[in-house]
């Protein structure tokens, strides 16, 4: 398999119809006129993923500036079951995430994911997401209802200088991170003595 079969396109009016279409057929969930709307306003944010011309996923993101911090929330990131395992869903990420990486003002990015998912988890683990927090009854209409929030942090959550309410340690917690990397050894032994 070669990588040059996937290509991603911009999601345009004129293709919309077709996002529409794999949405319904991926997800057990459905989205209204609003979302199709926003989705033609994002640009690089949402593209079309084609394997040998044929449209065969999709990534649609929004930027959330909420709670003092600058976010990008993956809406929605999706593959026809017959193309699953081929690198189209990596390429969708990766596309997102190099996007992220290049705009460089970024706190995290983040997304729900179905408690039973364990396909899709373990997807954006190998990425560097982690599970953030569960939220219970997510979905309105499907079970299981609960949804976990994935969440890759892109820098410590430092607003003006001062960490920003519920991230007051963070940044002490990086800090320990690299101290205990460095002393893994010492940690390792005085917990077993």
């Amino acid at each position: 398999m070669t990588r040059s079969r996937i290509e991603l396109g911009d999601v345009t009016p004129h293709n919309i119809k077709q996002l529409k279409k794999l949405n319904t057929v991926v997800f057990p969930v459905s989205y209204n006129e609003k979302f199709y709307k926003d989705v033609l306003e994002v640009g690089e944010l949402a593209k079309l993923a084609y394997y040998n011309d044929i449209v065969v996923g999709a990534v649609c993101c929004r930027v959330d500036t909420s709670e003092n911090s600058r976010r990008l929330y993956i809406m929605t990131l999706g593959c026809l079951f017959p193309y699953r395992r081929l690198g189209v869903g990596t390429t969708m990420l990766e596309h997102v995430l190099n996007h992220v990486e290049k705009d460089g003002n970024y706190d995290n990015i983040y997304l729900h994911v179905q408690v039973n998912n364990t396909s899709a988890i373990d997807f954006y683990k190998k990425f560097g997401f982690e599970i953030h927090e569960t939220k219970k009854h997510y979905y309105k209409r499907i079970e299981p209802a609960d949804a976990h929030v994935l969440q890759k942090n892109l820098r410590p959550a430092i607003t003006n200088g001062i960490a920003s309410p519920g991230e007051k340690n963070h940044h002490d917690k990086h800090s320990e991170k690299i101290i205990d990397k460095n002393n893994v050894d010492k940690h390792h032994n005085d917990k077993h003595a």
